[in-house]
């Protein structure tokens, strides 16, 4: 009875402090001891593929600083948007994480009718991984051995010269096209079901010229299988120091696709901070630059905040190449 106002205090509190505990035993962070097990990244490709074996690189790295095993789910479909929309929906407690390009958080938004997500409002970006170089390509039996010449051959012959993409909406679609308009050429544009097929058929001679990524294209170069006349970035390959870039060739076109990791939305900070700092230190690492390099990648770590706006520019650019293409899949 003496206690009085005093004990509806200690009520209030006691009900404040065991609110607060519950919120923290209930809450996704639990950060004490993260990652205290195993993390999955989903990739929105199949295994084996170029995007596959690069989120493989790069997590292998990141799970040996964490000190926690990462596992690699491919829920491969609809251009990445099958898996992306699966990571977008998964439980935001950090264990669950997405390994996104632009294709899946760029050129899809504008491609597809509906990709079953937002990449800006249903994401976390935690780092950008790498940029990937293009590779502008040739059948060797093509008599051309530099872009100026393949430039003249495409002037002279126009719309005979079969140009491979790995899809529809694909980077070596739109850097296709890219390269059409840059060059004022024409030539036939023929898509592809993934860029392993388009190799077989550019190697074999039915299709005479490729853009595409350098981790498909630069093991047909140096077995010989095909001819490399030009890089799309902006300085010259590192690996590849005598290859010109597009823009020394005399056409006004750089472009790269690129990859990141991403978190579903609402994912602690605490976790998107934990991870962005792992993700970094195996970027910086001697011999897995090297290793991405030769696969040509070159990393390209990043705060969240500079992935975010990386992913707010390259939605308008890839956007607007996609529009001009007309390319559309419903």
């Amino acid at each position: 009875m003496a206690c009085g106002m005093m004990c509806g205090v200690r009520r209030v509190v006691v009900v404040g402090l065991a609110a607060t505990l519950l919120a923290l035993a209930s809450s996704p962070v639990a950060l004490a001891g993260y990652p205290d097990r195993p993390i999955r990244v989903i990739v929105p490709f199949p295994a084996g593929g170029g995007g596959d074996i690069l989120a493989r690189t790069v997590m292998a790295k990141v799970a040996e600083i964490m000190g926690q095993t990462i596992v690699i789910d491919n829920r491969a479909g609809a251009g990445g948007n099958i898996g992306t929309a699966a990571a977008a929906r998964a439980e935001p407690d950090g264990y669950t994480l997405a390994y996104g390009t632009n294709g899946t958080h760029a050129i899809n938004q504008t491609l597809y009718k509906s990709t079953g997500f937002d990449p800006l409002n249903d994401f976390e970006p935690i780092s950008r991984l790498t940029e990937i170089a293009l590779m502008l390509v040739v059948n060797p039996a093509l008599p051309v051995k530099s872009t100026s010449e393949l430039l003249a051959y495409l002037k002279a012959n126009p719309g005979k010269l079969n140009v491979a993409t790995a899809g529809n909406g694909t980077s070596s679609h739109l850097a296709a096209e890219m390269f059409k308009t840059a060059t004022q050429t024409d030539f036939l544009i023929v898509h592809y079901r993934g860029g392993a097929l388009a190799m077989t058929d550019l190697m074999s001679g039915q299709m005479q010229m490729m853009i595409e990524v350098m981790p498909n294209a630069m093991p047909q170069v140096e077995g010989g299988k095909l001819r490399p006349l030009a890089v799309s970035t902006q300085i010259r390959w590192p690996l590849a120091p005598d290859l010109p870039t597009l823009t020394e060739s005399g056409v006004d076109l750089t472009v790269s696709a690129w990859d990141a990791i991403f978190a579903p939305r609402g994912t602690p900070a605490e976790v998107i901070d934990a991870f962005n700092s792992a993700t970094r230190k195996a970027l910086e690492n001697p011999q897995l630059k090297l290793t991405l390099l030769s696969r040509g990648a070159r990393t390209t770590p990043s705060t969240p905040a500079e992935l975010r706006a990386h992913v707010e520019a390259e939605l308008k650019r890839w956007g607007a190449v996609v529009v001009a293409s007309g390319a559309k899949v419903d």
